[in-house]
């Protein structure tokens, strides 16, 4: 099977090319742009870890933009992509904010020309990212995939919306079978800087205060990232066709299922790193949503799983690779 992943040199894409390298004998093209949204070197050091492992020769890179159609048509023209796991995109609800036409370029051009390469040189699955943060403020929690999601809070939220919208008429007019997959608040070693986890942790460790928004009165359904791949490979066999609810087109919630308080979050990194946390209450951020929880029956129903890793264990990996990767040692005495 020969198998393109997007955003490869990004967090979740890492860890899928990783895993699919490591448990199957697929062909494993990865592409990225290398964008300094956040500190490039992380990114280069996961592509390192993914060119330079024994045993994963089945694996190429190369460096482009999916904004860059003249150069995707003539990748997928030459490899024939069987599936395309769609994970690229520009991220970060509080950025879309003040550069919202970077998003537009990524999150809707981008998918824009990856749906159309995937309908001229034809696959037999596309797989997509969407968020938890297209259900916005007005969903009832647990959220579930039968909830409108007409009111998003994000300009990134919006753009989530609209790939969503954008797969449905490409499933429905070509018959190309689409997986959409919201995930909710994904975390794991190898995370992305500007995420809850690695920015507790960072002040944690060097004493520097914490920012709580809506004085902490959050929560997040945070989901270990080895069960998002989990759920990615596992659906990656199982595409849509013309007998599902929607022919040829499919959407789950991939989410923990137990939204935890960000309070209680802190509490657990503090135990890990052995510091206490220096607390800034601060209100809420426009964009943001006061909870996130996953209704996971309809991906269970599916796949015959759901991510179970405990928000202790997830830690626990979390910070040991962070003080592994950076080297930093705790200043402070075990709690």
């Amino acid at each position: 099977m020969r198998i393109l992943i997007t955003g490869v040199a990004g967090f979740i894409g890492f860890h899928l090319a990783r895993r699919l390298l490591e448990e199957t004998d697929c062909q494993v093209t990865g592409i990225d742009n290398l964008n300094s949204y956040y500190d490039t070197n992380l990114k280069t050091d996961r592509l390192n870890r993914l060119a330079h492992t024994p045993g994963y020769s089945n694996y190429e890179f190369q460096q482009a933009d999916i904004t860059d159609p003249e150069v995707l048509t003539r990748l997928f023209r030459k490899k024939r992509f069987d599936v395309v796991v769609h994970l690229a995109a520009q991220a970060g609800v509080r950025y879309s904010i003040e550069h919202p036409q970077a998003y537009v370029q990524a999150n809707v051009e981008g998918f824009t020309n990856i749906l159309e390469c995937c309908r001229s040189y034809p696959v037999s699955h596309l797989l997509y990212a969407s968020s938890s943060s297209v259900y916005g403020m007005s969903a009832e929690a647990p959220f579930s995939e039968e909830q409108p999601v007409t009111k998003p809070v994000s300009f990134y939220a919006a753009t989530k919306v609209c790939n969503e919208l954008m797969a449905h008429v490409y499933s429905h007019l070509y018959r190309l079978p689409v997986t959409g997959m919201r995930f909710f608040t994904v975390y794991g070693p190898w995370g992305r800087p500007d995420m809850a986890p690695f920015l507790f942790t960072k002040s944690i460790l060097e004493g520097s205060p914490v920012n709580l928004f809506n004085h902490g009165h959050l929560l997040r359904d945070f989901t270990y990232v080895e069960d998002i791949v989990d759920c990615v490979m596992r659906l990656m066999d199982v595409p849509p066709d013309e007998h599902t609810e929607s022919p040829f087109y499919q959407l789950f919630n991939i989410g923990n299922s137990h939204p935890v308080r960000l309070l209680d979050f802190i509490r657990i990194i503090e135990k890990e790193t052995g510091c206490t946390a220096l607390i800034n209450r601060c209100p809420m951020q426009p964009g943001d949503v006061v909870q996130t929880s996953a209704d996971t029956s309809r991906l269970k129903e599916k796949i015959g799983y759901q991510p179970t890793t405990s928000i202790e264990n997830g830690l626990r990996e979390f910070v040991h690779w962070f003080k592994s990767y950076y080297k930093q040692k705790s200043p402070y005495s075990y709690i």
